[in-house]
């Protein structure tokens, strides 16, 4: 084991930061140079050998070629070196605190930094192998040569939310843990290989995805690349708006404190096959998918195109006070006042699905409850006294509004400064030093809006004289749920064109995804409907361009399909 301490953070290498820059595809920007690969020195030293402030190193384990695997596939072998920042006991709790990590070096390196940013509220160091999308896919970036570093945020899974308790936990789940790791993670790649990075990455889905549209605001400075998936960057009002949601469906269902009952998969799949029925063929394919969200939107009606139920409801039709809960859950939740509170939500094909049913039902009580109650409120509630279910089904909506914008003496900055990029359509810095960014989302996402993100790029369009397109990019998924699922093409990789972006200045277009059918090595997405090919595949646009049928061609087949 090996400790070092110091009150302040080593500052990181400006030349490693704005390593050389060539030309540029896009000539009013920088170029930034290539990555050069290097060879791992050692593994068993780097425990002594890793000498950073506030840091502790636990172990540094070697990794042998395929002790490891993802998808079935061996990854390559590394060392994997355990340990933890800023270790301190809470004034406020009592509690034990530390930035738990895990930092997987590759023997043969790409030359390639990533951080993988993780979901949920974290509070679990996962694998650090660093996705290419947002579910299960068929290579990771500690594959492809990346150095890749993983953290708790701060906080461990035991504590669950309470860990809002603490101010300074608080920040490092917000933003703080990131700017702590990161120079510690490239010191240590420069201890391991005689060389800092030269190009670093983000990455992540869910809250992984706020972490990288949050660094890519404050640390742009910092990383050449960032991933983007799903992301929660409103996330304090996406959970009080699933919070809204749960009480529409405990009003509507017929099992009392079963809310699945108040929008049955039967009554929800009846209103996917009747957006199908209104929107499917607005691509010119009539496939299962709805690519033109926009036009779909204008083209489905839930009051005239679901049938309204004479009698009781059987999974044929909707009720009255069905249509009228489900209508506000799409349009948007408001407060008491009528305020909205987040964002509506897209008409799509992929609301029967458990992964749907689990955010809609489940998310709202045992989550988000949670979130809001204890991590981003100022005060917090009582820990001792605090009951999920019954915060979510009865507190004050508008409460909640306030309190996640509240500071107080204890809790200087608010539940929405800590977890929100500070300047959400400003990304100045990430595009004048050549840095490029790559979003997704699905556009059945029942928890993040795919019309929030939609809604961010264009202001960021906006700010950018129309066209952002030179350095972010942005990709609807048709179908998808939370980060993967749904009746959609969920695996595809977007690291390797974010890549070739970043260091050769190649602009991506299409990205190919395909879906996870039978037999697929990473696992099969159970959502899918039993007349799609296993093999699927269909052109990911770039926002604003719809994915539209050639006329001709095999319909199972990206290569029939262009983005218009």
């Amino acid at each position: 084991m090996h400790t070092t301490s110091s009150l302040t953070l080593a500052a990181v290498s400006a030349a490693a930061l704005l390593a050389g820059c060539g030309g540029s595809s896009d000539p009013g920007l920088p170029q930034l140079a290539a990555a050069t690969p290097g060879t791992l020195k050692s593994c068993g030293d780097l425990a002594a050998q890793i000498s950073f402030a506030n840091t502790t190193i636990t172990a540094a384990k070697a990794v042998a070629a395929g002790e490891l695997t993802v998808a079935g596939t061996p990854v390559r072998a590394h060392c994997q070196v355990t340990g933890e920042m800023f270790q301190r006991t809470s004034p406020v709790d009592g509690q034990r605190y530390a930035i738990g990590f895990e930092l997987r070096l590759p023997n043969d390196w790409n030359g390639r930094f990533f951080y993988q940013a993780n979901g949920g509220i974290d509070g679990s160091v996962v694998t650090a192998t660093g996705g290419v999308n947002g579910g299960p896919g068929l290579n990771n970036a500690l594959n492809m040569g990346f150095a890749v570093i993983s953290s708790d945020a701060g906080h461990t899974a035991a504590v669950g939310p309470n860990f809002g308790v603490d101010p300074q936990a608080r920040l490092d789940y917000g933003y703080l843990a990131v700017a702590k790791l990161t120079p510690m993670a490239k010191s240590a790649i420069q201890t391991a290989y005689g060389k800092a990075p030269d190009r670093s990455y983000f990455g992540g889905c869910s809250n992984g995805g706020r972490h990288t549209m949050v660094a890519a605001s404050r640390y742009a400075d910092q990383y050449d690349g960032f991933l983007v998936g799903n992301p929660g960057f409103n996330l304090p009002k996406a959970a009080i708006a699933n919070i809204a949601g749960a009480r529409i469906y405990n009003a509507l269902s017929t099992t009392a404190g079963d809310l699945s009952t108040g929008f049955t998969t039967a009554e929800r799949q009846l209103v996917s096959n009747a957006v199908l029925a209104k929107c499917d063929a607005l691509d010119g394919a009539t496939d299962g998918l709805v690519q033109d969200t926009a036009a779909c939107q204008a083209a489905f009606n839930l009051e005239r195109d679901v049938p309204t139920c004479s009698g009781g409801r059987d999974g044929s039709c909707l009720s009255a006070a069905q249509k009228s809960g489900i209508a506000q859950l799409f349009s948007g939740p408001t407060t008491g006042s009528g305020a909205k509170i987040y964002a509506s939500f897209p008409y799509d094909a992929g609301l029967a699905g458990g992964g749907y049913g689990f955010w809609e039902f489940t998310a709202p009580l045992v989550l988000d409850s949670g979130g809001v109650g204890m991590i981003w409120s100022a005060p917090p509630e009582d820990p001792a006294t605090f009951n999920g279910p019954v915060f979510a089904l009865t507190a004050s909506l508008d409460a909640m509004v306030a309190k996640v914008n509240a500071t107080t003496a204890l809790y200087p900055e608010s539940g929405m400064q800590l977890m929100t990029p500070p300047d959400p359509s400003n990304l100045s810095v990430l595009k004048g030093r050549g840095a490029k960014m790559m979003l997704y989302h699905g556009t059945s996402d029942p928890i993040f809006s795919s019309d929030d993100t939609t809604a961010w790029y264009d202001a960021l369009r906006k700010a950018n004289g129309g066209d952002a397109s030179n350095f972010a990019r942005f990709y609807r998924v048709p179908g998808m749920n939370h980060c993967s699922g749904g009746p959609a093409t969920d695996q595809f990789d977007m690291l390797t064109p974010l890549v070739n972006w970043v260091e050769k200045g190649v602009a991506p277009d299409t990205v190919t995804a395909s879906v996870r059918g039978a037999g697929n090595a990473a696992g099969a997405n159970a959502d899918l409907p039993a007349g799609w090919s296993a093999s699927r595949s269909r052109p990911l646009c770039p926002y604003p361009q719809v994915a539209r049928y050639n006329g001709t061609g095999d319909m199972e087949s990206a290569s029939s399909f262009s983005c218009k």
